[in-house]
């Protein structure tokens, strides 16, 4: 409905009725209109928005938002749920045979759409490109209709599956009907997507709909390919990356059941579906999963809740799964699964420590891992080079008077780019101009200090002359199906070398790499947060999977100058779980998650201490409900966040750490309820984070 709200008139969603007012009746407003007539939001659906808004402690009209899609949220009603396609319009249908002979391919449109319109997806499988309607279009001889979609679904047959994934994808397939957590806890290329596969085919045999979370958006054409290998069904796809309309109709197609598999990144969880039967969330440790302004919501957890609310299984896959997960599964609240050997027979590789004290190094290389990609090349076979720093080089300073060329917006460095030539922060996206003389001094000895991916590449095309070198970043990937293009060229692709970030740890298979190096595992050690040793080890691990994956010999040599710290052994010598056992008991022994629980409350604000005053002031507010907690509860700050200035504004914050979750969750909603009260600065902005992912 439209309801006026001031001078405005906004969306609003009816969740009650109450038959009394609570106030006098001048004081209330008719409402502007009525837009549907039948509801938006089933009622598993209002009630998963509901408990997220309690849960995460976020206001209830922002939250109810994520459950309509983008032109229902401007009060607009549903788009069609029909896929755009094309039809003879009467000109067409009028035209004398073999006016097109001329012109084949549109001669073959013609003839296709002689029985009734197609989908645009339905042509371009069958060979017609959108440039030849796009021309038929121009001539007046076709016209856009939208296309009521085939509900009807086949699949190919099956790939052979192992004992270890027989049993997992049983275990899946009898708890259809009912909530129930599966972990796939598979290494990589153990084949967990047939997992996945076979058990959606079940799923789909029911007449049930399928809900499949991917981690990125770089992973959606890979995954999508696979699926419709596997099936022709229906499906629809939901990102970010999407134009309004797109995911306006694949939003209706989901809501109406037409779309048999739903598949999409963290904001999917919200799309409605009709006849759930099966969630899957692939990747389950990845941080993306985490949204990190607005809701701050996991789009794992809140995948379990809505199972449990549809009384359907969940499938959270990992070859590193999340120390909250195993911890459930030492429980006994998760059924877990393991897959052990990798698909086809392939080996895993070996994994090799090399200490780089003391060496020299070129573009941040040591001699000993030169050779190593040197022999890999020679063998015809490629290599994958892991450096977690995009750029040039992370600063950019004076020889003569120390001058470091910071982001006026962060307490952080601009980074060094040559590729175009800039300086850029990393954290706000602020640019400027390369300097030629000092600001400061106005010397012209400006150096760069530090190693990004741009200057690796340098060496190595300095190095590998007659080489292919391929960067990989956020910087050389730019659109949605850019990761999914590059993959499949190395497919075929012969001997090269792809220098890259961590989009190169997302899942994706290249089959000729036999070499990873990490370049530096250093600058992942030391990190403040209680979570760094474990994604770090998530995040080598998974980088070093991508070695060997189509079979044969296959080596990670991981370049370090602390080769004897505990984690870099551990990474040596222990498979993940073993080291991930060791990291759960540390976390029980401090009560940290997922053995105890921390919220935080931040505020955003102009200057410092107008957001230090005002968690200050909460504190004191809040005197009676911290001295019954007292003991319970540990109260950290207020405290200015690691990086306490970013983008303009200046952050600070309040860490609530628990053993019990329960204890921690009632204080935290009487904090909130407190804060609402306060008076705020002008610029002041605080919200609450709860399970944060980032706690320095």
């Amino acid at each position: 409905m439209r309801v006026p709200l001031g001078r405005r008139s906004l969306t609003a969603v009816l969740i009650e009725v109450h038959q009394k007012a609570e106030v006098s009746a001048d004081r209330l407003r008719p409402i502007d209109a009525i837009l549907d007539n039948s509801p938006l939001l089933s009622s598993l659906e209002l009630e998963l928005l509901q408990w997220c808004a309690r849960y995460y402690l976020h206001p209830p009209g922002e939250v109810l938002a994520l459950g309509l899609s983008p032109r229902e949220r401007r009060g607009e009603p549903p788009a069609p749920a029909g896929d755009p396609g094309v039809g003879l319009n009467l000109r067409g249908r009028g035209l004398p045979g073999g006016a097109l002979a001329r012109a084949p391919k549109q001669a073959r449109l013609l003839a296709l759409l002689q029985d009734r319109p197609h989908s645009i997806v339905e042509l371009e499988q069958q060979g017609i490109k959108r440039s030849v309607v796009r021309e038929m279009l121009r001539k007046d001889l076709i016209e856009r209709v939208d296309t009521q979609g085939d509900a009807t679904w086949s699949a190919a047959p099956p790939l052979p599956a192992n004992p270890e994934q027989q049993q997992a994808i049983d275990g899946i397939v009898a708890s259809l009907g009912q909530f129930a957590c599966h972990l796939l806890d598979g290494i990589t290329g153990s084949g967990k997507t047939e997992v996945y596969l076979q058990g959606v085919a079940e799923c789909l045999a029911r007449g049930l709909q399928v809900l499949v979370l991917i981690p990125e958006i770089g992973l959606t054409p890979q995954m999508v390919q696979r699926f419709r290998a596997r099936f022709n069904a229906p499906l629809a796809v939901l990102h970010s990356g999407m134009a309004d309309g797109e995911r306006d109709r694949f939003w209706s197609q989901a809501r109406t059941g037409q779309a048999a598999i739903v598949l999409g990144t963290r904001s999917a969880v919200f799309a409605p579906i009709a006849k759930l039967g099966l969630v899957i969330v692939d990747e389950e440790h990845d941080g993306s999963y985490r949204q990190q302004d607005g809701l701050r919501y996991s789009a794992r957890d809140v995948a379990v809740k809505r199972a449990q609310l549809a009384n359907c299984p969940v499938v959270l896959g990992s070859a590193t799964p999340s120390l909250e997960s195993l911890a459930n599964v030492q429980r006994g609240r998760y059924q877990y699964h393991t897959l052990s050997q990798r698909a086809a027979g392939a080996s895993t590789p070996d994994t090799h420590i090399l200490d780089i004290r003391g060496l020299a190094l070129d573009g941040g290389i040591s001699a000993p891992l030169l050779q190593e990609l040197a022999a890999t090349l020679d063998r015809g076979e490629q290599v994958l080079l892991f450096l977690n720093r995009r750029g040039f080089a992370p600063t950019l300073m004076c020889h003569d008077c120390g001058w470091v060329a910071d982001c006026e917006r962060c307490d952080a460095h601009y980074t060094l780019h040559r590729q175009p030539a800039a300086l850029r922060c990393h954290h706000c996206d602020g640019r400027r101009p390369l300097p030629s003389r000092c600001p400061d001094c106005q010397g012209r000895r400006l150096v760069s200090t530090g190693l990004g991916t741009e200057q690796t590449e340098q060496v190595l095309t300095r190095r590998f002359a007659n080489t292919s070198i391929h960067r990989v970043d956020s910087d050389s990937m730019s659109g949605r199906h850019a990761m999914a293009d590059f993959s499949q060229r190395m497919e075929t692709e012969g001997p090269c070398i792809i220098v890259g970030t961590q989009m190169l740890s997302k899942g994706h298979h290249f089959p000729g790499v036999t070499c990873v190096g990490v370049i530096d595992a250093d600058g992942l050690l030391f990190s403040p947060d209680f979570r760094g040793e474990e994604r770090l080890v998530q995040l080598l691990t998974q980088v070093g999977g991508r070695a060997g994956r189509a079979g044969g010999r296959s080596r990670v040599v991981i370049q370090t100058h602390n080769p004897d710290h505990p984690i870099i052994q551990a990474i040596n010598h222990k498979p993940y779980r073993i080291i991930a056992e060791g990291l759960l008991l540390e976390r029980q022994q401090r009560h940290l998650p997922p053995y105890g629980a921390i919220n935080m409350i931040r505020c955003d604000s102009r200057n410092l201490a107008d957001g230090m005053e005002f968690l200050r002031q909460l504190i004191m507010a809040s005197r009676t409900n911290l001295a019954d907690e007292a003991g319970a509860v540990a109260v950290v700050g207020p405290m200015p966040a690691a990086m306490a200035r970013r983008a303009g504004l200046y952050r600070c914050q309040l860490l609530l750490h628990s053993a019990s979750r329960a204890r921690l969750a009632g204080l935290t909603e009487a904090l909130t309820t407190l804060a609402r009260t306060l008076k705020t600065p002008t610029g002041l902005r605080w919200f609450v984070d709860v399970d944060p992912t980032e706690t320095a």
